[in-house]
């Protein structure tokens, strides 16, 4: 435990010196609301948009299955959501919204 106390109160001390060299006339920092902005073009540099490979992986980012659809109904009907927790989803769903 002493052997960890002592590099830690040398890391605080010199994290407070790194910290306590600001200047104190200038209150709100260096920075800026115009130092900040950056051109759209610098920024679609590094922030690329993932680009959809295949016409299916398109129609499935925007389209839920089937069984996706019926989870999402069970969900947001509080007692089917209650009783998929107890006795299982398909039992559920059967129970309050027929077959599927």
């Amino acid at each position: 435990m002493r052997s960890l106390l002592a590099p830690l109160i040398v890391t605080l001390a010199l994290a407070a010196l790194c910290c306590g060299e600001k200047d104190p006339k200038d209150l709100l920092g260096s920075s800026s609301a115009d130092s900040i902005k950056i051109k759209k073009e610098v920024a679609n540099t590094f922030v690329k948009r993932q680009k959809r490979s295949s016409l299916y992986e398109w129609y499935y980012e925007y389209y839920k299955s089937p069984m996706e659809q019926m989870h999402e109904r069970c969900e947001n009907y509080p007692p089917c959501d209650y009783l998929s927790d107890q006795i299982g989803f398909s039992m559920a769903y059967n129970r309050f919204f027929g077959r599927y």
